[in-house]
Order: structure tokens, then C-alpha cells, then sequence
């Protein structure tokens, strides 16, 4: 019996590999090997690269480790590929791997193929992998999430809006929203954070430790496309007074006046979406918002950005009035990305994968529209520097009730 069900154990855990992994492929489906190649600017990346790093990732930490007599595919891609872990060794240029035309993509899939063999090989006569794999699995579903917004923005700067999908009608408006109002919440000291053992988390959402918070209230919904025009149309790119000092500078070296993927054309506005330019839709959340423009919408609205904690707690909540936690626009933060009190990370090399970005960036919340399905938590902790708005931001809104 014992047999069986670890026979079985193992068959469901290939399984799931291989369905995470054809999934990443799925993304590529509709692109060409030229798209694959493209890199518009340093923060994202090659679709092949995506394919080849989340492939590395467990040749390097999986198989090298724990396969006797494994031989890597190719000894150029422990540099090629290897995104920032100092304690494996070099890295080749974030800014420039859109300039590696080779490996060919075809070669990339076929490093993808012989990883894949080689780990269902291990797994079907190790056991004892399970945490490390599902570590690994988790990565590759972040790296499906940046593979959308990667290529939205590599699509974005071609001057005649290729499409990534395809849909039968245009996107029309959503229903009309209900005007926002506010919960309020009162004072309480919460639990904030995972706890280990009740289902995949990492390291950076552990351990769960009290936190105070003050009486609060957040908005029932995330900030419009509509809502956000009138911060515009009332000239908010163009006063001082609701920016920080940083994004105000900002503004004034890049000279922008609306979010990353908005148009005006002939006095109509348009955002770019994966299925190309679509006319504004007022009713849906306004989303590619860096931190400042959030905080400054904040401050146009005579409110403030809630911090992580208050949002967790909210969350927790179940609040039927609080809707859009997850299925639309990782939200904004007024908390910078810390370690939690007894913050530990990762054993081993590994340990570098959350750890060593926490300085200079804000915490984003919920998940959005293209963030997989196990990973839509209360407690998971996204981080961007404040000036990014690429990734799929938005906006909710939050007031002190003193």
C-alpha cells in the first residue's frame, strides 16, 4: 500500500512538471522566433531567455546537486543564463541579453527537452525533492507572469501595435462600477505573514509576527481608468504639490503626462493591451502606475496609499464590498519591501532569491489579471523600485480614521 501511494505521489508530481513547464510554452505559441528575441529595454527580458533561465534553474539547483553523473547541456549557459545568484558565479548583462542570438531558439528548446527527461528521471527515484521542486515550480509560474508583461512591452514600442492575442470583438467596457467608498477598520494588533506548513509560501511572507495598526478604512475597489483621466484632464502631471520630491524629478526628466500604455489620438485615449490598441475602457482599473503616479493620484484624491499590512488585514477580512484583492492589478503599497522580524531566507545558494533585493523598493499586493492561480494569496509580497510601471500596478486608495 505504502508502494502504491508513493508510486502514485510521484506520478502526480511529474505531472504537475510538466504541465508548469508546457505551460510556459503555451505562452510562446503565437510569437515568432524574432519575437522571442526582443528586449525593449533592461528591466525585461528575451521570451528564449525566460524558456532558458527557468530551465537553468533547476538544472543548477535540482539537478547538478542531487543526479549522479548528470551532464550539463551546455557549459556557456551557466553564465548565459544565470539572472543575479553571486554564489554560482557570473552573469552575463541584464541589459543586453536581447543581443544573444545565440543559443538559437530551437536550442533552447531542446535544453528545455533534455532538462525535462533528466528531472523526471531524478524524481522517479527521489523523493525527497519535493520542496526544492516546488520552489522551482513556483519560479517558472513568476517567470510565465513577467513572459505576458515582458512582451507586452516589447510589443508596446512597435509603432503599429502588433497584437500578442487575438479576440472575435473588440474589448468593451466593463459593467459601470459602483462609486467608491470606504471600510473602516479599527484599531488591532493582526498576524501578518504565512505559516509554514499551510501550503506553499516564501521565505519573504514568513514568519507571522503581530503588527499594530491604527483605525484605517481602504476603498472598496481599485481606482479607475475614468477616475485616473480627471487627475489628468485636472492638470495633475503638472502640479508639484501631490509628488514626492523623487517623482516629480522623474517627471520632469522623462516629460511623461499619462500612464505607460496610454495614447491620445486625435483627442480620443487608447492604452495598448496584449490585444493591441483598444480604445479606453473608463470602468476598468487603471493599471501600468509607478509608485509615484499611484501616490500622487493618492494625494489628488485626498487620500494615501494603504500600507502592506492594512491591506493584508483588510484582506483577511472577507469583506463582501472589498473586491478586486487579486484578479485584476497587483496593488501599491505605502510599505517599503523589509524582512519580516526573524526573517530567514533560504538555505543555501537559494537563499538569494528574495533577500538581497530588500532596499530601495515598495511592496505590491493581491496579484492581477495575469499572475497564475496558486499564487493568489493574502500574504504574497511583490516588490518594484517606485519609478516601474510595467508590470500590471494599480491603484486602491486608503484614509487614517482619527
Amino acid at each position: 500500500m505504502r508502494d502504491d501511494m508513493t508510486a502514485n505521489s510521484t506520478q502526480s508530481l511529474i505531472a504537475y512538471y510538466k504541465k508548469v513547464r508546457q505551460d510556459s510554452l503555451s505562452l510562446i505559441a503565437p510569437l515568432s522566433a524574432e519575437d522571442c528575441q526582443l528586449q525593449a529595454m533592461s528591466d525585461v527580458s528575451p521570451m528564449k531567455w525566460h524558456l532558458a533561465h527557468t530551465t537553468w534553474f533547476f538544472e543548477t539547483f535540482l539537478l547538478l546537486p542531487h543526479m549522479n553523473n548528470y551532464k550539463v547541456f551546455d557549459e556557456c549557459f551557466s553564465v548565459l543564463f544565470n539572472s543575479y545568484y553571486n554564489g554560482i558565479g557570473e552573469q552575463f548583462s541584464r541589459a543586453n541579453r536581447g543581443t544573444l542570438s545565440r543559443p538559437s531558439l530551437d536550442t533552447v528548446l531542446e535544453y528545455r527537452a533534455y532538462v525535462d527527461d533528466a528531472v523526471q528521471t531524478l524524481l522517479s527515484v527521489n523523493t525527497t525533492l519535493n520542496e526544492l521542486l516546488e520552489l522551482g515550480l513556483n519560479h517558472e509560474q513568476q517567470h510565465q507572469e513577467l513572459m505576458l508583461m515582458d512582451i507586452k512591452y516589447n510589443f508596446s514600442i512597435n509603432p503599429s501595435f502588433p497584437a500578442y492575442q487575438h479576440i472575435d470583438c473588440k474589448i468593451v467596457e466593463s459593467a459601470p462600477v459602483k462609486s467608491i467608498h470606504y471600510i473602516d477598520f479599527e484599531q488591532s494588533i493582526t498576524e501578518i505573514g504565512a505559516t509554514q506548513g499551510c501550503g506553499f509560501s516564501y521565505d519573504n511572507e514568513q514568519p507571522t509576527h503581530p503588527v499594530l495598526l491604527q483605525p484605517f478604512s481602504v476603498a472598496n475597489r481599485l481606482v479607475t481608468n475614468g477616475e485616473y483621466l480627471a487627475f489628468i484632464n485636472e492638470q495633475g502631471y503638472q502640479q508639484p504639490k501631490y509628488w514626492l520630491s523623487d517623482g516629480w524629478a522623474l517627471l520632469q526628466s522623462t516629460h511623461a503626462r499619462c500612464p505607460l500604455y496610454w495614447h491620445c489620438i486625435n483627442d480620443k485615449w487608447y492604452e495598448f493591451t496584449l490585444y493591441g490598441l483598444q480604445p479606453l475602457a473608463m470602468d476598468l482599473p487603471v493599471s501600468h502606475v509607478s509608485f509615484y503616479e499611484a501616490s500622487a493620484y493618492a494625494c489628488f484624491a485626498n487620500a494615501r496609499l494603504p500600507t502592506e499590512f492594512e491591506w493584508e488585514h483588510a484582506a483577511q477580512q472577507h469583506c463582501p464590498e472589498l473586491v478586486q484583492l487579486h484578479d485584476n492589478c497587483w496593488q501599491w503599497t505605502n510599505s517599503a519591501y523589509l524582512p519580516y522580524p526573524g526573517f530567514k531566507p533560504i538555505a543555501g545558494v537559494a537563499g538569494e532569491y528574495n533577500g538581497k533585493f530588500m532596499n530601495n523598493q515598495m511592496v505590491l499586493r493581491g496579484g492581477c489579471a495575469l499572475t497564475p492561480n496558486g499564487h493568489l494569496r493574502t500574504t504574497y509580497r511583490n516588490f518594484y523600485y517606485p519609478h516601474q510601471a510595467w508590470m500590471q500596478s494599480g491603484i486602491r486608495l486608503a484614509r487614517d480614521n482619527v
